[in-house]
């Protein structure tokens, strides 16, 4: 694809891995994520807490470059709470309370393949392997819950989708609960792997669904069936 000098430079001031700029050119040029950028501009002006920091809206796509994406762990959209989001999915820094959610995750992994219970909650580890932690909303204001949906984010999160779905063989899509499962039917399943459960909340989990779902050895397995090195889910202390 080529572009002008005026799009090339608007692209050169997107602060995003440059593996991801290409497949997701078109929608950084278009109307929709200049929408999306006065939005966001709209909320630091009124001196709104926005979360994650500016820096790490993009942190999934910058720690996971597309040529290493083997997972993709969809969620919805970051914690609201101080300190917790930090541009992962489902993820938390280190020093912040494991939340209800990833508390269940980690014991549904230590079920399925004995790793043992992580005491913090900071994903980077996988993401560092090939696990794109992606939620479909970016950003979020503190203590409002869902309170940048519909502004844009989910088109740009449908077009990650379509780039992994279109340039990538072999990923497992990770799929918990009824609104990441509606936003993977974009995935072509003679590619790629999709695992669908319960998302793991607790009043998901706890209606059953969620736990026993064994989606990390059915993802190792898979990959290895591929040729391709599993993830070692197994934190650091």
């Amino acid at each position: 694809m080529q572009f002008t000098e005026q799009e090339q430079a608007k692209l050169n001031h997107v602060r995003l891995d440059e593996s991801w700029k290409a497949g997701l050119a078109e929608f950084l040029l278009s109307p929709k994520m200049d929408q999306l950028r006065e939005f966001l501009k709209s909320q630091f002006a009124q001196n709104k807490q926005i979360y994650p920091e500016n820096s790490l809206i993009f942190n999934a796509l910058d720690t996971t470059p597309l040529h290493n994406v083997k997972v993709v762990i969809l969620g919805q959209d970051p914690y609201h709470g101080p300190k917790q989001a930090h541009g992962l999915s489902f993820s938390v820094q280190r020093g912040v309370a494991l939340p209800p959610s990833l508390r269940n995750i980690f014991h549904e992994l230590n079920t399925d393949l004995g790793v043992s219970v992580s005491k913090h909650g900071d994903l980077t580890k996988w993401a560092e392997q090939g696990v794109l932690l992606l939620n479909s909303v970016l950003t979020v204001e503190a203590g409002q819950p869902t309170s940048h949906q519909k502004q844009g984010w989910e088109e740009f999160t449908d077009t990650v989708i379509d780039v992994i779905n279109e340039q990538c063989s072999h990923v497992v899509f990770i799929l918990w609960g009824a609104y990441a499962q509606r936003k993977g039917q974009r995935i072509d399943q003679t590619k790629h792997l999709v695992l669908k459960a319960a998302h793991p909340s607790p009043l998901a989990a706890n209606r059953g669904g969620f736990f026993g779902c064994k989606v990390f050895s059915k993802t190792n397995n898979y990959l290895k069936q591929h040729g391709i090195e599993p993830i070692d889910w197994q934190l650091d202390a």
